[in-house]
């Protein structure tokens, strides 16, 4: 059952996904996940020791820690690196896609965003080729969401 580490400080934002990666859907695609929620970027770091995580969805928006900041810590750790990162943003101009993606995400979903869209990605992520469970092996492709970027499609 993989574990997804969501990293948001809107609690409506959080509850939003976790009741998508908790629906039968999601459930059926991949046998469930265990969710852990960090409320913020600090809450994260404080969080990621717990792992490994098999996927973090972030927000980029937060007091503390922003999303980018926690990207690139992510990206440097020798831990967690491979972890599929997902970034959930009201910030969707293509600069800030851009850059999101520069750091290391694998995918970025402007918000709104459909329950659909998040659970393709996650799928798309969890079960890329060469992922090996837990703590898998493979980044998986990158792409900005604005429908959903089949495997091997980046959308840019």
């Amino acid at each position: 059952m993989p574990k997804v580490l969501v990293v948001e400080d809107s609690a409506s934002a959080r509850a939003f996904v976790r009741a998508i990666l908790e629906d039968a859907e999601f459930a059926a695609a991949l046998g469930g996940c265990q969710v852990t929620e960090a409320t913020s970027g600090f809450d994260a770091m404080r969080l990621l020791p717990r792992g490994p995580y098999d996927l973090i969805i972030t927000d980029i928006n937060m007091a503390d820690i922003n999303g980018l900041e926690l990207i690139h810590f992510i990206r440097k750790s020798e831990h967690h690196r491979s972890t599929p990162l997902v970034i959930i943003s009201t910030l969707a101009a293509q600069r800030d896609v851009d850059r999101g993606l520069a750091l290391g995400a694998n995918a970025y979903l402007p918000k709104p965003f459909t329950a659909e869209q998040l659970r393709a990605t996650c799928v798309r992520l969890l079960s890329a080729p060469g992922r090996s469970g837990v703590g898998g092996t493979e980044q998986g492709p990158r792409s900005s969401v604005t429908g959903i970027a089949a495997p091997g499609e980046v959308k840019r």
